[in-house]
This record gives C-alpha cells, sequence and structure tokens, in this order.
C-alpha cells in the first residue's frame, strides 16, 4: 500500500527515536499525526500521500530520495 514504510522505520530506529518522539517531532513541524497512524504507515496498511512523505523526509530530517531506497537489514 506504501513503499515508505518500512525504511521510515528503519531511520527512525537509526536515529533513535521512539515511535512517539517521532510524532511530537513531526507535530511540532505541523503534521498533526497520531502514534497509531505512524504505526499503520510504517506496517504498510496506511497510504501515504505525496505531501505526507515530503512531512516524513522533513521530520526524519533526510532527502526524500532517503525513503524509497531499500531497507537494509541490521545486525
Amino acid at each position: 500500500m506504501n513503499m515508505v514504510g518500512p525504511r521510515v522505520r528503519q531511520i527512525r530506529e537509526l536515529q533513535k527515536l521512539t515511535q512517539e518522539q517521532f510524532v511530537a517531532r513531526c507535530n511540532v513541524q505541523g503534521w498533526d499525526i497520531s502514534r497509531a497512524t505512524l504505526a499503520k504507515i510504517e506496517s504498510q496498511v496506511r497510504r501515504v500521500t505525496d505531501s505526507e512523505v515530503l512531512f516524513l523526509a522533513n521530520c526524519l530530517r533526510v532527502d526524500v530520495g532517503e525513503l524509497f531506497k531499500e531497507v537494509v537489514p541490521t545486525n
């Protein structure tokens, strides 16, 4: 349903952010998103609009292209 969810989770975890912390960052940036909605995005249950992809990239402080890269397993 969306291509970016797993990568959003990976980047968020690499930044050592909980879902709650990341949602708070998004809220401060002007995107009213709940932890439950973020969980649905990360698990690819919920669709992501183009504007939401921009918000996700901004809140993660990465280029939009980073969200479309393949998830690399971490050990």
